[in-house]
């Protein structure tokens, strides 16, 4: 496709923020019943949502001020959703936003999404919803699993140190639910949700040292784990991941128990520990930065780690996790990179397309589906849809009214 730019500074009041585009994950191996996850009843399917032929992928976007919008990325539309308090931070499972305002997590429903049926896919269109706020103090870590219609969300709040399991079935009927809500002591710390239970952060003076199993009710398992300040939790479609100082915990269900696997770094590995990990949503693979050139690939099939060094300091990284073996990563001075996910090399770059945004603090969004990347820059008011495996080729340009503070990717 020949690359080209489109203009959306006529969509006037729309405050338009674009983020990532992704095909269907057509090319995923079915996995075992052990390692599916948990997707209810009725093929993703609710009252008033339309099934249709291809994914509904859209660019849902929530500016600095709170207006929140809505790309369709099949035919450019724009649909205005509503408005929220003016957002610190946003995290997405793929239909939903979860905006941290400093008091509580507001919730908007972008009204599409993809239900996993492991060999095959449905997907829907629904009305897009303000959903409400999850009252809470201090900033908010929310953890999703890749299902929209079941399961949980988990959020857990620093300052009072609540830790709360919503049901995910009730938010796509339009029902804020809390599963349960539990006192801890404050700390930075995750609620991940693992099937029918979850797994919640225990701190030890104000610092999580301790992951312990509940039911969706917010009944103890009898599960406990050290897990040395915990940070990171991505759910691919082996498991749910947690970082820990020392590597990794990998949970699952299996034979309706919460089951939890520790994967160690390697012994070479350097001091430091993965903040956070991404990757093409649901694939095994996951990655993550233990310093800027320290980029550490987890196989959670495999349970294995891969150390890899960055040919040029990061801020960024995710694994495509394709044949390929194709890594991506957003550079310090804005360069988007393709690396080998095999030894770390440079296989392709663009220009320093957000240098901009990363000079002024701005966070540029990075998401890569099976056939392109999406990169968001914020000062520049610009999307970049980019071919990786055509020497990372900028296939087209969006233009943003706006500064596309936080956007999510939907549909998918």
């Amino acid at each position: 496709m020949r690359s080209r730019s489109t203009s959306l500074a006529l969509l006037g009041a729309l405050a338009l923020g674009l983020a990532a585009c992704t095909g269907a994950p057509a090319d995923l191996p079915a996995e075992t019943a052990t390692d599916t996850p948990s997707t209810g009843d009725g093929h993703g399917a609710i009252a008033g949502a339309e099934e249709v032929a291809e994914p509904p992928l859209g660019l849902t976007a929530i500016d600095p001020a709170g207006t929140v919008t809505h790309l369709d990325l099949l035919d450019e539309t724009v649909t205005g959703i509503g408005a929220i308090d003016a957002p610190r931070a946003m995290t997405t499972d793929g239909r939903y936003l979860f905006a941290d305002v400093g008091d509580g997590i507001e919730i908007v429903d972008s009204g599409v999404w993809t239900w996993d049926h492991v060999d095959h896919f449905h997907y829907y269109r629904a009305s897009p919803a303000m959903l409400g706020t999850v009252d809470g103090d201090g900033s908010a870590t929310v953890a999703t699993t890749n299902s929209s219609t079941s399961g949980g969300t988990g959020i857990s709040f620093t300052d009072s140190g609540d830790a709360v399991l919503l049901s995910t079935e009730a938010l796509s009927k339009g029902e804020i639910r809390e599963q349960f809500r539990l006192e801890r002591e404050p700390h930075a710390g995750l609620v991940v949700p693992v099937g029918s239970f979850a797994l919640v952060t225990e701190a030890v003076d104000g610092v999580g040292a301790r992951v312990a199993g509940y039911t969706a009710e917010g009944e103890p398992t009898g599960l406990d784990e050290t897990c040395a300040t915990p940070s990171g939790t991505i759910t691919t479609r082996v498991g749910a991941v947690i970082g820990c100082a020392d590597g990794a915990l990998l949970a699952h269900v299996g034979d309706g128990e919460l089951v939890v696997e520790r994967i160690p770094y390697p012994a070479d590995a350097p001091t430091g520990a993965v903040a956070s990990f991404d990757n093409r949503e649901g694939r095994p693979t996951v990655a993550g930065l233990a310093s800027p050139t320290d980029i550490r690939l987890l196989d959670t099939r495999a349970r294995t780690w891969t150390l890899l060094t960055a040919p040029a300091p990061l801020v960024h990284v995710t694994a495509v996790d394709d044949e390929d073996g194709h890594l991506l990563g957003l550079a310090e001075d804005g360069r988007m990179l393709v690396l080998s996910a095999a030894d770390g090399s440079l296989l392709a770059e663009t220009a320093p397309l957000v240098a901009a945004s990363l000079a002024s603090g701005a966070a540029p969004v990075l998401v890569a589906d099976q056939h392109r990347a999406y990169l968001s820059a914020p000062v520049e008011r610009q999307l970049y849809e980019i071919d990786y495996a055509d020497a990372a080729r900028i296939a087209r340009t969006f233009e943003t009214a706006t500064e596309p503070a936080f956007v999510a990717e939907t549909g998918r």
